[in-house]
Formats: structure tokens, C-alpha cells, sequence
């Protein structure tokens, strides 16, 4: 049985979710998963999120304990033993600490990169932000709607309730793990900034999928989540 390798709580998410088409996702499925639609559409995703309270193996991470981090991810599933296990893949994770890249290369081969970022968030916005170039860009949204629990079969939930993280190992075998965490609350927004330089951080054919304004601006509350060790399958 897998074993938690880290705690923390995600908080204060704002997600930009798009449509794309399939033959975008297709190539960055890991062997034994496969795309997970929503309503016969295909999502990608920009999180936005506060890390807090990490830590690793029951030591806290000191000094890393408040950072924002951004991440592009679509969405997966995978069916075991009659179960369908739903979760994501990350294109790429954005951080501002050197030692979480580091980290999550080595454990989990997951895709990060570091970069001089803040967040801000108050009744107004949430906003997340980072610097490339010299220069500052990220995404806002502000409050369109009151908090409430999504319904089981509404958007929001498909977009948040995606319990399992799968990616691709240099051998190309995939690894996967759990990550658990309460059902979190939402709420609707209005985008207010989105300026990202999509290409450069992320190549010229996100920057296609996201050059319209996104399909749904969600805020999610967070919690306390728990990441357990991955397993190769």
C-alpha cells in the first residue's frame, strides 16, 4: 500500500479551462490511460494555487511553507479492476523554489520548471503572476457567484474531482499516484487578466488552443491534500 510522501493544502485555486481538440492531448497520454472526457469535450487547464504548510515525509519544508504555483494539465482515466481511476497529466508546472523542481523531478519525473512568481488574492481577485524576460504576466479572475458544492454530474466537478496523477517516465513506462483530498467548494468568475506568454513557456501549439478566452473561470477553496508515493504500472 502506497505511503504518503507529502502534505500540504492547495487553497485560493483559480482554473482556466478550455476545449481542445483531442489530437492536441493525444500525444501526452501516458501508456495505460486514456483522455477523459467531459460531455464528449476535451479540457485543458491553467491552475493557479497557493502551496501551503509542505511537508515531505512528515518534515516540514521550512521556508517553502507559502508559494504560489501554476500548472497546465489535462485530464485522464484509467479503469482497474472495474474501478475507473480519473486524474491528470501535467504538460508543465511552474514554481518559484529551485528545491520543489528538483523534488519532483526526482520522485516523480514531473515536468517543472522555476521561475520568480507571487500570488495575491482578496474578496476582489485572485490573481497569480510570474516574471520571464523581465517582465511580470499571469492570469486574474474576480467573484461572479456565490461559494456552493458543485453538483456531482456540473463542470466544476469534473474539472476538480480528479483524484490521480499519471505521467510519463523516461523509459516511457507511466507512473501513477493518489492525491486526496475533501470535496472542495466553488464559485464562478470572470477572467481579468490573462497576458501569459503561452508559446514560450509552453510551446506554439498551446498557444493556439488558448488564444480564445477560455470556456469556464472557476475558483475553487482548496484544502488540506495528501500526495502518496507513485507506483509504475
Amino acid at each position: 500500500m502506497a505511503r504518503p510522501f507529502l502534505t500540504a493544502a492547495w487553497r485560493d485555486l483559480l482554473l482556466l479551462n478550455w476545449r481542445v481538440d483531442r489530437s492536441l492531448l493525444q500525444p501526452h497520454v501516458p501508456e495505460g490511460t486514456e483522455l477523459d472526457p467531459w460531455e464528449g469535450d476535451y479540457y485543458v487547464s491553467l491552475v493557479g494555487f497557493r502551496f501551503l504548510d509542505l511537508a515531505v515525509k512528515g518534515l516540514p519544508a521550512v521556508g517553502h511553507r507559502d508559494f504560489p504555483e501554476i500548472n497546465l494539465r489535462f485530464y485522464v482515466r484509467r479503469e482497474v479492476e472495474g474501478e475507473i481511476r480519473r486524474g491528470v497529466v501535467f504538460i508543465c508546472e511552474l514554481t518559484p523554489h529551485r528545491i520543489v523542481e528538483w523534488v519532483a523531478r526526482v520522485v516523480y519525473n514531473e515536468p517543472y520548471k522555476t521561475l520568480p512568481m507571487r500570488g495575491e488574492v482578496n474578496e476582489e481577485k485572485t490573481q497569480y503572476v510570474l516574471q520571464q524576460a523581465g517582465q511580470w504576466q499571469g492570469m486574474a479572475a474576480r467573484p461572479a457567484g456565490d461559494w456552493h458544492e458543485p453538483a456531482e454530474e456540473a463542470r466544476e466537478t469534473f474539472l476538480i474531482e480528479h483524484y490521480w496523477g499519471y505521467n510519463r517516465q523516461s523509459n516511457g513506462d507511466t507512473m501513477e499516484y493518489e492525491v486526496t483530498h475533501p470535496t472542495w467548494r466553488t464559485r464562478a468568475a470572470q477572467l481579468a487578466r490573462f497576458d501569459l506568454d503561452v508559446e514560450s513557456l509552453y510551446g506554439p501549439q498551446w498557444a493556439e488552443a488558448l488564444a480564445d478566452e477560455p470556456d469556464a473561470v472557476v475558483l475553487a477553496e482548496g484544502s488540506e491534500v495528501t500526495v502518496f508515493s507513485g507506483a509504475r504500472i
